[in-house]
């Protein structure tokens, strides 16, 4: 958790002299205590063909992010998910989800359409749909909010000024973002007034997360009370107060679910994987494919379930690109079927903007990571990193997740070693070429696990897993070809 007083000398720096009540808005912002008057909120989101594949990732965080802000519940804020293209589809009721957790996942899996732009056949959809009562609306009243937020790239390919007045004269209050060569007048038409207030624009979808604390601020009203005092939290076992909102936890010997409330015996244990995987040129296409095949065969040897261990992925060269993110696939056919679609980047090394990337991304709600459960990540490297790798490193432990660092051919130890958990000699291997591998997997064993029998129990067993794949790649007699 940032820490307060930072924050909020930062928005009194912004605000300057505003009045009385602004400043307590600000406050209330910077400790995470806002919370909302009851509201059904739609976001329809482009997924049109414009839209890059990393861009729709993008889009996904951002909203996962304004979710987090929000006072998520029945009688609370209601969240739909609208998604876009030539066609329309509902991808989140507003009835659906209730709790915060269950929502982030849900919209971490919304793939894109990628066809056409129908923005006004999407506010039409929305308006009947998406904003009826059969999919969780709330009765018209002035004590509830209806509010579409939509996100948008391109120029419509139908009309939507007619639909979307009709909407706004339905009591919807529309917030219009536009991306990149966004036509601007089309986002004036939908938008509600003052449009000063509801039309942003962003030059990039790399940037549009700039626009969450102003979607923050727009819902907030009031503080919120300790909910873990006052009851109101679905925790089975530990309720956690934090500022604005709570987080479950479980009594030792137990393990928190997937579900975020929920708390399970040892045997159970769930475990998140991310592999960080070098797609450099100095890789080379052949030898890209075998890293494919060794990332498949520790998923073999994983158990890959809704509740027990979820696998994600990340390469990076000169940018970094999220291939898929925890959760996405909770089935080991799927899951190597969508490393084996893996397109190799070529280009340079940026292992510490990956390393950055993990940190703040791959491990978060927004991206399907689970609350309570051990986090994993697995860095694959074959050369010297073309930036600093130090900050991002420390981070990743301080925020206690088990780093392993994976070094082939002209890989550097001693950035292996500054990636890896301690005690280092158990987290970081090196080998000269694939035929060397076996010296890696005698080296996986871990005999600490911090005192904590589930984590023990389930990091030795993931330990002998990754062990069992790699003693299996060695079998194969090819070489890193250099």
């Amino acid at each position: 958790m940032t820490p307060i007083q930072p924050l909020f000398l930062l928005l009194l720096g912004l605000i300057g002299a505003q009045a009385n009540l602004d400043l307590r808005t600000a406050a209330a912002m910077a400790a995470g205590l806002c919370k909302a008057r009851p509201t059904d909120l739609v976001f329809i989101i482009d997924s049109s063909r414009s839209v890059r594949p990393s861009e729709f990732e993008q889009v996904k965080v951002f909203l996962a992010k304004v979710i987090e802000g929000l006072n998520v519940g029945p009688s609370a804020t209601r969240v739909g998910v609208v998604n876009y293209a030539s066609r329309v589809k509902n991808e989140v009721s507003l009835k659906t989800h209730r709790t915060k957790a269950g929502l982030i996942k849900a919209v971490t899996k919304i793939e894109p359409l990628s066809t056409g732009t129908m923005t006004g056949l999407a506010i039409q959809f929305a308006m009947n749909v998406a904003f009826s009562e059969a999919e969780g609306a709330r009765a018209k009243s002035s004590d509830v909010g209806k509010v579409a937020i939509i996100v948008t790239d391109g120029r419509p390919q139908d009309n939507v000024k007619d639909i979307a007045q009709r909407a706004r004269d339905a009591g919807i209050e529309i917030f219009a973002i536009g991306v990149g060569r966004v036509d601007m007048n089309t986002l004036r038409q939908m938008a509600s007034d003052p449009l000063d207030d509801h039309v942003d624009y962003v030059e990039s979808y790399s940037v549009i997360e700039k626009l969450t604390k102003k979607f923050q601020e727009a819902f907030c009203e009031d503080l919120v009370s300790d909910l873990c005092a006052t009851g109101d939290h679905d925790c089975e076992q530990v309720c956690i107060s934090t500022p604005g909102s709570y987080k479950c936890a479980c009594r030792e010997g137990f393990t928190l679910m997937d579900n975020g409330r929920s708390c399970s015996a040892c045997s159970n244990s769930a475990t998140d994987v991310v592999f960080l995987i070098d797609g450099s040129k100095s890789v080379r296409p052949e030898n890209f494919e075998l890293v494919k095949k060794w990332i498949n065969q520790i998923i073999d040897k994983l158990d890959v379930s809704e509740s027990k261990a979820h696998v994600g992925l990340v390469q990076y060269s000169s940018t970094v690109k999220p291939e898929f993110p925890l959760g996405r696939y909770n089935n080991k056919k799927d899951l190597k079927e969508a490393v084996k679609k893996m397109a190799y980047l070529e280009r340079g090394t940026m292992t510490g903007q990956a390393l950055r990337y993990l940190v703040e991304n791959s491990f978060s709600l927004g991206q399907g990571a689970r609350p309570g459960v051990t986090k994993v990540g697995i860095v694959f490297t074959d050369g010297r990193s073309q930036d600093y790798i130090g900050e991002a490193a420390k981070k990743a432990k301080e925020n206690g997740f088990k780093m392993y660092a994976v070094g082939v051919g002209n890989a550097v130890e001693d950035e292996l070693k500054e990636i890896a958990s301690e005690p280092t000699g158990e987290h970081y291997f090196y080998t000269a070429d694939f035929k060397a591998m076996s010296q890696i997997a005698k080296k996986l064993q871990i005999n600490v696990c911090n005192g904590d029998p589930c984590e023990c129990d389930s990091l030795v067993k993931f330990q002998k897993k990754v062990e069992a794949a790699l003693q299996a790649l060695t079998k194969k007699h090819i070489l890193y070809d250099r």
